[in-house]
């Protein structure tokens, strides 16, 4: 099997066609009529809510546009200066192993952000890579997934320079003894385009080439 393919989608991409694409996509994947792939994006402005979202949680959307979705988690929120990784991987021709798997997706941005001098790590009990903030520990990336078949897809978003207040109008991944921040705030000054060159190279060696048969 080939490398994945990635791809960057310009523009802000709208959340429900983009997922309705990524489904399709996630479907040829098992039936063998399409690669494994990596889309790079960045959404319009949206709450998103995963398979244990709780109501309670959903604080004050305002205008926003809220979703229910499919994969695993809570609330998030999504928008301009925040790049999203949908990842679209074959399990079953890698290794067919859910904790290793979202393992994987946590050391790969861990080292996408120690190549930019940032300390990133895993916190027990909450998806996602943290970072030490002001007497508390703050989420830079947050990891959602949704597996069918052993086909991924959803994935990663990481905040490079998004409006903050979108995390207002909820409880992010319903933690309350942590905050939300981002690489800007850290003191990091890069472009989309350079997170995404990190990105890409750091993959492969924490999803090598899947096994043959």
């Amino acid at each position: 099997m080939p490398a994945p393919v990635f791809r960057t989608l310009e523009g802000l991409a709208p959340y429900e066609e983009t997922v309705t694409a990524m489904a399709a996509h996630a479907a040829a994947i098992r039936n063998g009529g399409a690669g494994e792939e990596v889309w790079l994006l960045e959404h319009h402005s949206v709450l998103t809510g995963g398979t244990s979202s709780r109501p309670e949680d959903l604080v004050n959307p305002g205008g926003i546009p809220v979703h229910q979705t499919g994969r695993g988690g809570q609330w998030t929120w999504h928008g301009p200066g925040q790049r999203v990784a949908y990842v679209m991987l074959d399990l079953q021709r890698r290794n067919p192993d859910v904790r290793a798997y979202v393992h994987a997706l946590e050391g790969w941005i861990i080292d996408v952000l120690a190549s930019f001098g940032i300390d990133g790590r895993r916190r027990d009990g909450h998806p996602g890579i943290w970072v030490d903030g002001d007497g508390r520990m703050d989420k830079v990336a947050a990891i959602g997934v949704r597996i069918s078949r052993w086909v991924t897809w959803h994935g990663i978003a990481v905040n490079l320079d998004p409006s903050m207040d979108g995390f207002g109008a909820i409880i992010p991944c319903g933690v309350r003894d942590g905050g939300v921040t981002s690489l800007r705030r850290l003191g990091l000054d890069i472009d989309m385009a350079t997170l995404d060159a990190a990105l890409t190279d750091s993959f492969a060696a924490h999803f090598p080439e899947p096994r043959d048969g």
